[in-house]
């Protein structure tokens, strides 16, 4: 089943259109970073993206923290909210539990298809800005710019860079993880795969106004998008886990609970249609 799924992930139309517009901005970002040669001050714009110019190894980082606040989480929820609910809507899902295949293990299938689709895009996106940005942003040899430094100052050899740059991949694709789990439990509540989308996107919505708020600072520490941008505390020396492990430890809270509940309302779901 889990085969089945991630074949038709694979061979559906959307899924790649999908991943070429998540990779297409830092894409255009990184174009126009080029042809000005000018850049958001320190502190100004994503992460690292005021570095760019400098040394284009930093760009997957940057394009990461381009996609991360918006974009990705959009893709994320279309794709997780249309797991259950478009099987639902396109009346084929009493048809799949017709066959031999338990509900447990086709909502298994459906939510490996939505992991292998987050691993996909994350991945896409960061391997995409590095040949971007090493093509664009070449450092003079010998220069200043041609050594790589961390936010604390120091500086992190290639191999450091690589290996922060797949943890970073990793932390921001379990970030979305949380985002997968909450449209995949509104996906077994609803035939509208747009309907349970728009669901997850409002309440990350909710949550990162929330987190802005000083009356919310007792739930803050709580909140899904909390610890979205926490990664780049990956680039210092040392390695800041404090506020990575709370968002690692939030997210997947957050999704034990809801694939729980997911689990719960789709195994006992009257499927009508």
């Amino acid at each position: 089943m889990i085969r089945v799924e991630l074949g038709k992930l694979m061979r559906r139309p959307r899924t790649w259109v999908t991943v070429a517009l998540l990779c297409l901005l830092p894409t255009v970002v990184a174009v126009f970073l080029a042809v000005t040669d000018v850049a958001p001050r320190p502190g100004e714009g994503p992460a690292f993206l005021s570095a760019v110019l400098a040394n284009g190894a930093l760009f997957p980082a940057a394009a990461l923290g381009i996609v991360l606040p918006l974009f990705l989480p959009v893709a994320v929820a279309v794709v997780a909210g249309d797991a259950i609910a478009g099987e639902a809507s396109a009346g084929t899902l009493r048809y799949l539990l017709v066959r031999p295949v338990g509900r447990t293990r086709l909502l298994v299938a459906k939510l490996v298809s939505v992991m292998a689709f987050l691993v996909v895009a994350v991945t896409a996106v960061a391997a995409t800005a590095y040949v971007v940005g090493t093509r664009l942003f070449v450092p003079v040899p010998g220069s200043p710019a041609e050594v790589v430094t961390g936010l604390s100052g120091s500086t992190l050899t290639s191999t450091q860079l690589t290996g922060r740059t797949v943890l970073v991949i990793l932390y921001v694709a379990w970030s979305m993880f949380g985002v997968a789990a909450v449209a995949l439990f509104l996906s077994t509540l609803t035939d509208s795969p747009l309907g349970a989308a728009l669901g997850a996107l409002a309440m990350l919505v909710t949550s990162q106004v929330l987190v802005t708020l000083d009356a919310a600072s007792s739930v803050r520490d709580f909140l899904p998008t909390s610890y979205w941008l926490a990664w780049v505390d990956l680039f210092r020396d040392p390695i800041l886990w404090h506020d990575v492990g709370r968002g690692v430890l939030v997210q997947g809270t957050y999704a034990v609970v809801l694939l729980g509940l997911a689990w719960a309302n789709f195994t006992t779901r009257d499927i009508t249609t």
